[in-house]
């Protein structure tokens, strides 16, 4: 346990940043997964929808320190071979 006045303070904080962290890893994981199923089913509207909400997503958690930026352009990349997959 923490001994310092600062020290409990950081513990608290931290584990307010996991639960806000933990939510919004949730979140990307749903958005990518709905990404996958419209490219599955070869429904290229939805997929695009999909894709745009899913990299808006991962700008804000890059904003928010949830993930790295580069960690976001790579799963941006990839979504992007899904819409492409798509559209033929």
């Amino acid at each position: 346990m923490a001994n310092t006045k600062s020290a409990i303070k950081a513990a608290r904080k931290a584990l307010r940043n996991a639960a806000r962290n933990q939510g919004a890893k949730s979140r990307l994981k749903t958005l990518a997964k709905s990404v996958q199923k419209a490219a599955a089913d070869n429904n290229a509207e939805a997929a695009r929808a999909a894709a745009i909400a899913y990299s808006s997503a991962l700008d804000k958690a890059v904003k928010s320190g949830v993930i790295h930026r580069n960690t976001a352009s790579n799963h941006k990349s990839r979504v992007a071979k899904y819409i492409f997959a798509a559209k033929k």
